[in-house]
C-alpha cells in the first residue's frame, strides 16, 4: 500500500507575466510511467505561449489532476508522484534540479547548489517562523516580491497548499488586507439550435484584452504610401547564390526600419501616462507578428539595433519559426518596443493596424506586386507594396510620422545606397 508520506504533489507554478492559469496542451507522460527530475511531464499553454513544464520530483506517476484541454490555477495540483524507494533522493522544489529554468520555480538560485534529502525526512528551514515552522517557498517570484517589499517571509501566514507562501500571502502581507471574495463565474448560457460556442483559448483573451486596451487609451492615427520595392526585390536577388538564399525581404525592411527609429528614437518608446512623460529605451526590441498555432503573436527580436542585414534574417527566421508552435520565450513575448508587421504574407495590401500597447508605434507592409508605374514619364510594370504606418498622436504629430516613414520608404527604393550608409 502506498504510504502519504512517499507521495509528492506538484502544484501548477506561477509562470510568470502576471498569469494565474494555465491549459494543459498534452500530458509527455500518464499514470504508472516513472519519470526523473527535470523530466518535461506536460505541455501547458498560457496567454503568452506553450512551455513544457518540468518535474520537481522523482518516482512513479500517482495521478494526473487534469485532462488534456482542461485549465488548472496557478497552485493547484497539476501531478502526483509517489518515490520508488524509501532510500531514494528527493529534491526539493525550489533547490533541486539540472538547471533547466522555468520561470517561478525549479533550480537553484545563481550560485547556490542544488540539495537532495532522504524522502521523508524534513527540509531544513530557510529561516524559522515565529512559532518555529519551516518557511516554505516554492517560488522564487514570491521570494523576490518580499524581498522588495522588505518583508520578513517569517512573518506572512501562508495559505498555499502544505504550508507554502503565495505571492497572493505576500500582497496580502503588503496590503495589510484580505482581497475582496472573487466572485464565482456565471454559468456559461446554453448554446442556441444551429449555433455552437467556441471558448476563447490563453492566446486569444490576452489579444482581447490588449487590443481594447489600445483602442480605448491610445488616439491613434494612420498614414500609408505606395513605395516602389523594384530595387530591393533586384538587391535580394543579386545576393542569392546556389547555396546561400542570402538575407530575405524581412531583414532588409527590419534593417531599415530599425535605421528611421534610430533617426526618429520618440517612436521607439512608452507613454507614462501617470507622469506624463514619453519613456525611450537605449535599445531597439523589433516586435515581428507573426500568425501561429495558437493566435497571433508578436515575439521580439531582442536588440534589434546591434544586428547587421545577416543577424537580423537569422534572428528573424528563428524567432518565428518557434513562435509559429508556441516557443518564444516569455522575455520575447514582453520586450518588444517596436512592431514590424508582414500582413502581405496573409496575401492582402493593406491594413490600418492596432498599436501593440504599450508600443507606440507600428509599421507594415502589404504584398508586392508588379503594378503599372510611371518612371521617367513612362508607363513601366515595377513592384509595388504599401506601407503603412499607426502612431499615437499623443507622443509625437504627423511630421514626425512621415519623417519616418520617407527614411523607411527611401531607404527600400534605394537599398544599396541605404545600406552604405547603415
Amino acid at each position: 500500500m502506498t504510504s502519504a508520506a512517499t507521495q509528492q504533489t506538484f502544484l501548477l507554478p506561477d509562470l510568470g507575466e502576471g498569469l494565474t492559469e494555465a491549459e494543459v496542451v498534452q500530458w509527455l507522460v500518464a499514470e504508472g510511467d516513472l519519470v526523473a527530475a527535470d523530466q518535461p511531464v506536460a505541455e501547458v499553454e498560457t496567454a503568452k505561449s506553450v512551455v513544457e513544464v518540468p518535474s520537481p520530483y522523482s518516482g512513479r506517476v500517482l495521478t494526473l489532476h487534469a485532462a488534456e484541454g482542461e485549465t488548472v490555477e496557478v497552485g493547484k495540483p497539476l501531478i502526483t508522484i509517489v518515490a520508488e524507494s524509501a532510500g531514494a533522493a528527493e529534491p526539493e522544489p525550489e533547490q533541486a534540479g539540472s538547471g533547466n529554468v522555468l520561470i517561478g520555480y525549479g533550480t537553484s538560485a545563481p550560485g547556490e547548489p542544488g540539495r537532495r534529502r532522504p524522502r521523508g525526512a524534513q527540509p531544513a528551514p530557510a529561516a524559522a517562523a515565529p512559532d518555529n515552522r519551516p518557511v516554505k517557498v516554492i517560488s522564487p517570484i514570491v521570494r523576490r516580491l518580499a524581498q522588495e517589499a522588505g518583508l520578513d517571509l517569517r512573518a506572512i501566514r501562508p495559505t498555499g497548499t502544505g504550508g507554502v507562501v503565495t505571492r497572493s500571502d505576500v500582497q496580502t502581507a503588503l496590503e495589510s488586507a484580505r482581497p475582496a471574495p472573487v466572485p464565482a463565474p456565471a454559468a456559461a448560457p446554453a448554446a442556441a439550435p444551429g449555433e455552437r460556442r467556441i471558448p476563447l483559448n490563453g492566446f486569444r483573451k490576452a489579444a482581447s484584452a490588449v487590443l481594447s486596451r489600445s483602442r480605448a487609451e491610445i488616439p491613434e492615427a494612420t498614414v500609408w504610401v505606395d513605395v516602389d520595392a523594384t530595387a530591393l526585390w533586384d538587391l535580394r536577388e543579386a545576393a542569392r547564390t546556389a547555396t546561400d538564399p542570402g538575407p530575405g525581404l524581412l531583414a532588409y525592411l527590419a534593417r531599415f526600419v530599425v535605421a528611421g527609429l534610430k533617426a526618429y528614437p520618440v517612436l521607439n518608446s512608452q507613454l507614462d501616462v501617470e507622469r506624463d512623460e514619453i519613456v525611450v529605451p537605449d535599445v531597439v526590441n523589433l516586435g515581428i507578428a507573426v500568425q501561429g498555432e495558437h493566435g497571433l503573436v508578436v515575439p521580439a527580436v531582442l536588440g534589434a539595433d546591434s544586428m547587421t542585414t545577416a543577424g537580423l534574417d537569422a534572428a528573424i527566421r528563428d524567432l518565428t519559426a518557434r513562435a509559429r508552435v508556441g516557443k518564444a520565450t516569455a522575455e520575447e513575448l514582453a520586450a518588444g518596443t517596436f512592431t514590424l508587421n508582414n500582413y502581405g504574407s496573409l496575401g492582402v495590401d493593406g491594413s490600418a493596424a492596432i498599436i501593440n500597447h504599450p508600443q507606440v508605434a507600428m509599421i507594415g507592409f502589404g504584398r508586392i506586386i508588379d503594378r503599372p508605374w510611371v518612371v521617367d514619364g513612362q508607363i513601366v510594370a515595377r513592384k509595388i507594396t504599401q506601407m503603412s504606418f499607426v502612431f499615437d498622436h499623443r507622443v509625437c504629430d504627423g511630421g514626425t510620422a512621415a519623417g519616418f516613414m520617407r527614411s523607411v520608404a527611401d531607404a527600400i527604393e534605394n537599398p544599396a545606397s541605404a545600406i552604405v550608409r547603415l
